[in-house]
C-alpha cells in the first residue's frame, strides 16, 4: 500500500483510482466464517424471560462485580452475604437478612436498592469506579421482578448455548469466564479475516475502463438502475480541484479545461496529474491525517502550553503525501521510527505522532497518574488510527460487542510502556520551511524583554519600600533570602512583597507566566524534534520546558510492568501482561502471532511491523482505504 502516487498518472492510472480500486477490493474481501454449531442441545423446558436475563446479564454481572467480596472466598464473606448461590442470596446477610431479595419486587429488595443508590448509606459496589451502569441496574431490577430465577449450572450452560448463535472466537481471554463463551455472527467478523482479491465481475452494459466501474455496473444491473449522467467539464474541474487541493479552480483553469481539445478521459487525466503535482495536494490531504491523530500546536488542559517543535511533525505529514511516501513506511516511521531508523532525522520527527494527545505535568499533578493518562491515550490512538477500533471501552471491561478483551487493551498498552518523551537535537531538513524565523524570533525576544522590564520595575519598587523599612528601624538592608539564610529573625526582616499593590501582584504573575511560555517558545527556531525514545521511566515533576533525552535511557528509572486495571483504576492492578496485539485478528491469521519482546527496546518496532503486514493485520489496510474512500466521496465504504 502506498499513499497516492503522482507518478502513476503517467501510466494512465491516477493514484486516486488506485486507491479506490483497492478500496473496492478490500470492501468485499472476507472469507466465509464457519457458522456456530447446530442447535441440537436446547433446554428441555421453555426458557423464561427471567432465566434469559439471569444467564445473559445478571449472573455475569454478579460474577464480575460482587462475587469477589460476597462468596468467592468462603472464609471471608463480607457482611455474611453469599451471592454465589440462590440459597445464600435468599438467606441474606448480617444486616438486611431476607430483605436482600424479595422475588417479584425489586423496589423492596435491598440488593437492587443498594446498587441503584436508593440507600445512600449502603451504596454498592463500594468503589465508585465499579458502580453499575444504568443498563446493568435495569437488568437486575427486571430479573428480580421476574421472580429472580436461579437455574443450576447445567441448565445455565444449556440456556447460554440456546441463546447464542454464530461462531466462537479464540482470544487472549476475557476477565469474566462468561465473556469467553460469546458467539459472533459470521458477518460481524469479516474485517478480521485475511484479505483476498476477488474476481472482477463481467458485465453486459459496457466495457469499463477500470475494475471499479465493473463493480458499480454490476450493482446497477442488479437493481435495474441507470447511471447518473456524466458531469460537464466545468462541474468536473471544480469537484476534482476541491477534492484534491481543498481550493476552487481559478477562472483561467476552468476555461483551459473546458476548451481542452483532447478527449474527456485524456483531458481529465492531465487535470488530475496537474492537481496531484501541486504542493497544495499534500496540504489538503495532510489535514485529514492530522485531524485523525488530533494534531495540535499546544498541549491542551489547564496551561495549554505551546509545543514549539510540533510543527515539524505537521510538515512531515505534508511531505509524506507530496513525496508519495509508501503507506507502510509512513506507519513504521510514526510508530517506531526511532527504533527502526535511528539515523534518520525524518523518523525522529515522525514519532511525534505518539505525542499528539493532550498532556500536562505540573507541581500539582501526580506523575503516575499523568503517565497512565498518556498510556491510555496512545493505546486508543493506535486503535483508532490504524485499526479503526476505538479501544477505550476495553480499558475498563471486556468489550460488549467486539471480540476485544481487556487483556488485549493492556497487551497493546504494554508495547508503549517503555516509550518516553524527549526533545532531542535533530538537524533541520533541507525541505523544511524556515521562512519568517528571524521576524518571529525577534518578536518573541521583544516580548521577553518587555516582561523582564515589568518584573524589574516591580522588584525595584519592592526594594525601595524595603530599604525605607530598614532605615526606619536602623537596620542594614539586605535581600530577604540572604537574611533568611543567615537565620535573622522574621521580626527583623521586611515583610514579603512590601510596598506592592494588588495590581503589582497581578502583573508579577502575568509577567512570570509569559516569560516561562515565551522562553520555551524560542525552541521553535532551534533544530529540536518533538519526539520519543525507548527507555526506563524517570520521575517527571513540573515540566514547563524542553525535555532533554537522557545520556543513558536504560540507566536510572523504572522498567514498567503493565497490569490489567479493572475498571481502569490505576491503584487496583490485577494480572501483569506482556506486550501483544489484537488476538481476534491473530485468530484468523495463517501466520503465528508476532513475537513482541518484553525488553526495553524493540517493542514498538515489532508491533509496527505487525501493523503493516497485511497478511497478519488486515485491519490496517482496510481502515486506511476506507478513510480515503470517505474523504473522496463523503461516506465510508
Amino acid at each position: 500500500m502506498c499513499l497516492p502516487t503522482k507518478t502513476d498518472i503517467s501510466s494512465k492510472r491516477p493514484a486516486i483510482v488506485q486507491w479506490i480500486t483497492l478500496a473496492v477490493f478490500l470492501a468485499i474481501t472476507c472469507d466465509a466464517a464457519t457458522p456456530g454449531r447446530a442447535d441440537d442441545d436446547r433446554p428441555s423446558a421453555p426458557v423464561t424471560p427471567g432465566e434469559k436475563l439471569f444467564v445473559g446479564d445478571v449472573f455475569p454481572l454478579l460474577e464480575r462485580k460482587c462475587f469477589g467480596c460476597h462468596g468467592a472466598d468462603e472464609e471471608e464473606i463480607e457482611g455474611g452475604l453469599d451471592l454465589t448461590t440462590r440459597k445464600g442470596l435468599a438467606k441474606g446477610g448480617d444486616e438486611f437478612g431476607s430483605q436482600v431479595l424479595q422475588p417479584g419486587n425489586a423496589k423492596t429488595s435491598m440488593l437492587y436498592r443498594v446498587v441503584s443508590g436508593k440507600e445512600p448509606d449502603h451504596v454498592m459496589p463500594p468503589k465508585e469506579s465499579e458502580r453499575l451502569a444504568r443498563e446493568e441496574m435495569w437488568a437486575l431490577r427486571d430479573w428480580i421482578n421476574a421472580g429472580a430465577p436461579w437455574p443450576d449450572k447445567k441448565r445455565r450452560a444449556v440456556i447460554a448455548e440456546s441463546l447464542t448463535s454464530g461462531m466462537p472466537l479464540r482470544t487472549s481471554g476475557g476477565l469474566a469466564a462468561s465473556w469467553n463463551q460469546k458467539r459472533y455472527a459470521a458477518q460481524d467478523l469479516w474485517a478480521y479475516q485475511p484479505l483476498r482479491q476477488p474476481a472482477v465481475p463481467s458485465i453486459k452494459r459496457s466495457n469499463p475502463n477500470n475494475p471499479i466501474d465493473a463493480f458499480i455496473e454490476q450493482r446497477l444491473e442488479e437493481r435495474k438502475l441507470e447511471a447518473a449522467p456524466r458531469a460537464d467539464r466545468t462541474t468536473l474541474i471544480r469537484r476534482a480541484t476541491f477534492d484534491l487541493l481543498g481550493l476552487p479552480p481559478t477562472p483561467e483553469e476552468v476555461v483551459a479545461f473546458v476548451r481542452d481539445p483532447r478527449p474527456d478521459d485524456k483531458a481529465f487525466a492531465a487535470l488530475v496529474d496537474r492537481l496531484l503535482a501541486s504542493p497544495r495536494y499534500g496540504e489538503q490531504w495532510a489535514r485529514h491525517w492530522l485531524d485523525l491523530v488530533r494534531y495540535a500546536d499546544t498541549s491542551g488542559l489547564a496551561n495549554d502550553y505551546e509545543r514549539p517543535n510540533a510543527w515539524r511533525y505537521r510538515d512531515y505529514v505534508i511531505r509524506a503525501f507530496n513525496d508519495d511516501k509508501p503507506y507502510d513506511r509512513f506507519v513504521l516511521e510514526q510508530v517506531a521510527g526511532d527504533e527502526l531508523f535511528p539515523k534518520s532525522a525524518e523518523a525522529q520527527i515522525a514519532v511525534g505522532f505518539l505525542r499528539m494527545g493532550p498532556w500536562e505535568q505540573t507541581s500539582m499533578s501526580v506523575a503516575k497518574v499523568t503517565r497512565q493518562q498518556f498510556l491510555d491515550d496512545v493505546t486508543d490512538l493506535i486503535g483508532q488510527t490504524f485499526l479503526a477500533h476505538p479501544l477505550q471501552c476495553a480499558r475498563c471491561h471486556d468489550h460488549k460487542f467486539d471480540p476485544i478483551p481487556t487483556r488485549d487493551y493492556y497487551r497493546i498498552q504494554a508495547v508503549f510502556a517503555t516509550t518516553q518523551f524527549a526533545e532531542p537535537d535533530v538537524p533541520f531538513l533541507e525541505q523544511e520551511n524556515r521562512g519568517g524565523f528571524q521576524e518571529e524570533r525577534s518578536f518573541l525576544q521583544r516580548r521577553i524583554e518587555h516582561y523582564e522590564q515589568v518584573l524589574r520595575s516591580i522588584q525595584a519598587k519592592e526594594e525601595k519600600a524595603a530599604r525605607a523599612w530598614y532605615a526606619e528601624r536602623g537596620l542594614k538592608y539586605a535581600p530577604r533570602f540572604q537574611l533568611l539564610k543567615k537565620g535573622v529573625p522574621e521580626s527583623q526582616i521586611a515583610p514579603r512583597n512590601i510596598g506592592l499593590s494588588v495590581e503589582d501582584f497581578g502583573l508579577t504573575r502575568i509577567a512570570r507566566k509569559f516569560l516561562s511560555r515565551h522562553r520555551w517558545e524560542l525552541d521553535r527556531f532551534r533544530p529540536i524534534a518533538f519526539s520519543v525514545y525507548s527507555g526506563k521511566t524517570r520521575l517527571m515533576k513540573n515540566v514547563q520546558s524542553r525535555i532533554e533525552p537522557p545520556a543513558n535511557p536504560d540507566g536510572d528509572g523504572e522498567l514498567e510492568t503493565t497490569h490489567i486495571l479493572p475498571g481502569g483504576n490505576l491503584f487496583s492492578p490485577a494480572d501483569a501482561v506482556s506486550p501483544g496485539t489484537l488476538s481476534c485478528v491473530d485468530a484468523f491469521s495463517d501466520h503465528s502471532p508476532p513475537r513482541i519482546p518484553s525488553s526495553i527496546h524493540g517493542r514498538r518496532a515489532a508491533f509496527a511491523r505487525w501493523l503493516v503486514n497485511w497478511r497478519q493485520s488486515p485491519l490496517t489496510a482496510r481502515s486506511i482505504v476506507n478513510r480515503v474512500w470517505h474523504h473522496h466521496f463523503g461516506r465510508g465504504i
